[in-house]
């Protein structure tokens, strides 16, 4: 017969906690979005139709997916403190965040000039620029704190002692990179 051991119970970590609901509520927010945008992708009388003005946007999407590969070399480089190598990732991945945006840009200055799409056009213009809008403000903030770790190691700082919080950061990017999958989805293949 083996004797119970009580094990002394310890409180989760703070930091992944606050993390992890701030991302099911995040997700939950995108849910809703996502279920507004096929609720009323039919309803619009009046054009332009996804079918009429939407394209594939196959780099931005390959941009924002290859960045949730760099950003987990920058979060192993970290690790295995190669900080030159961290420094490095981190500004790929950036820059591939920064494309993606670019080419968010770039496909709404078209939507709205050449297609005359905005978001008061008609039920189609303010689901989908609700939507996509969202996750470009996501990826934005992401940039935002991407930037915030480049000032901080680039200022001689090391970020060996933010390791934690650093994975956070990459946690929060892969969501965003797995929510644009979603995204993707649903504007651009299912409702074309």
């Amino acid at each position: 017969m083996t004797a119970h051991v009580d094990e002394e119970w310890t409180l989760p970590d703070r930091g992944r906690v606050g993390v992890l609901c701030l991302i099911a509520t995040e997700a939950a927010l995108f849910a809703i979005f996502v279920v507004a945008y096929l609720f009323y992708v039919g309803a619009s009388r009046i054009g332009p139709l996804p079918k009429d003005v939407l394209e594939l946007p196959i780099w931005p999407t390959v941009c924002l997916l290859s960045s949730s590969i760099t950003v987990w070399f920058a979060e192993h480089a970290l690790h295995d403190r190669r900080l030159r190598a961290f420094v490095s990732w981190v500004v790929v991945t950036a820059i591939l965040g920064a494309e993606f945006i670019r080419q968010t840009a770039l496909e709404w200055r078209h939507l709205i000039v050449v297609d005359h799409l905005t978001i008061s056009t008609n039920v189609f213009g303010t689901t989908f620029y609700s939507l996509v809008g969202l996750h470009a403000s996501h990826v934005l903030a992401g940039l935002g704190l991407f930037t915030l770790v480049l000032v901080v190691s680039l200022r001689g700082r090391t970020m060996l002692e933010h390791a934690r919080r650093f994975q956070f950061l990459a946690w929060y990017w892969h969501f965003v990179d797995a929510v644009w999958i979603v995204v993707f989805s649903v504007v651009y293949v299912v409702s074309r």
